[in-house]
């Protein structure tokens, strides 16, 4: 009995250490599995940058944008674009980083669910763009919203007090109705910057001014109509738009940058987050 428990012992002491470290083993696990590497590692010569949601603060894209164009190694971008627009100075300033981009190296701009407003503003400097058959393109104006809490304000008793200097210091409030002279001077600025965009969109697309009410106007097409009317290039998926990039790019063995295991894992988790809570509101809304 004495040499059984002998024989023994290291098994029942190492199925003690696995019971009572179990949550640190699993935690270490999964770092293992986060942070391992996928096989051979190859220098990567093509890479893909995302840009989605809406156009707001745009730093982490504009610095993956120039770490791209400053290294050499990599011979094309895939911009996958899905988003419904935003700020202009965001998208004007996406646009401008796409064309420096565009001097050095291939890039290929897809629309995979929307490209509208100041997505397709940010993409429009590409080599070419190809488009999900089902997604929105186009969206080119400009506008500007803001409500009139001038009859809330009177029924709760709240009155303003301003002092200023500069007449149009207070156009764009939202406290009162605006003067005539004020509507005229934010329409001026709204006008320039649709002048900005529609011109830009000419330029990198070819197109001519002179018939923007067809291609521009805050024109929503689908894909099949925005070629036609020379938004984009192809209809096609993800992985003929991945393809249309190797081609262009010209390299013997296309070496796609993978994002770090990590940022796969949180991505992966926010979508599951995500999913789920929109599963839960339409059931219930369904109920």
């Amino acid at each position: 009995m004495q040499l059984l428990k002998m024989i023994f012992a290291p098994i029942g002491a190492i199925f003690k250490f696995i019971n009572t470290n179990f949550k640190a083993l699993v935690f270490l696990l999964i770092l293992a599995m986060i942070f391992m590497p996928d096989g051979e590692i190859k220098k990567p010569n093509l890479a893909q940058v995302d840009i989605k949601n809406t156009l707001l603060q745009t730093e982490d894209i504009l610095e993956k944008l120039q770490a791209l164009n400053d290294d050499d190694s990599i011979k094309g971008v895939l911009l996958y674009i899905d988003s419904p627009g935003g700020a202009l100075s965001p998208s004007v300033e996406l646009a401008m980083q796409v064309k420096k981009l565009a001097k050095n190296k291939k890039v290929v701009a897809y629309a995979a669910g929307s490209m509208t407003s100041g997505s397709y503003y940010a993409g429009v400097n590409a080599h070419k763009i190809v488009a999900n058959p089902g997604s929105f393109i186009g969206s080119i104006g400009v506008i500007m919203q803001v409500p009139n809490l001038e009859a809330l304000a009177d029924k709760i008793g709240i009155s303003e007090q301003v002092v200023k200097a500069g007449e149009f210091k207070e156009a764009g409030t939202f406290t009162r109705k605006w003067s005539q002279s004020e509507r005229d001077s934010l329409q001026k600025l709204v006008d320039a910057s649709y002048e900005l965009f529609t011109s830009d969109v000419a330029q990198a697309r070819d197109l001519e001014t002179s018939k923007k009410d067809e291609w521009a106007n805050a024109k929503i097409f689908l894909a099949g109509e925005a070629k036609q009317v020379g938004l984009i290039d192809e209809i096609g998926g993800y992985f003929e738009a991945k393809a249309q990039l190797e081609e262009l790019s010209g390299v013997s063995e296309a070496v796609w940058e993978k994002k770090p295991q990590i940022e796969k894992f949180m991505e992966k988790f926010t979508s599951q987050g995500v999913n789920s809570m929109a599963n839960l509101l339409f059931n219930t809304q369904m109920r």
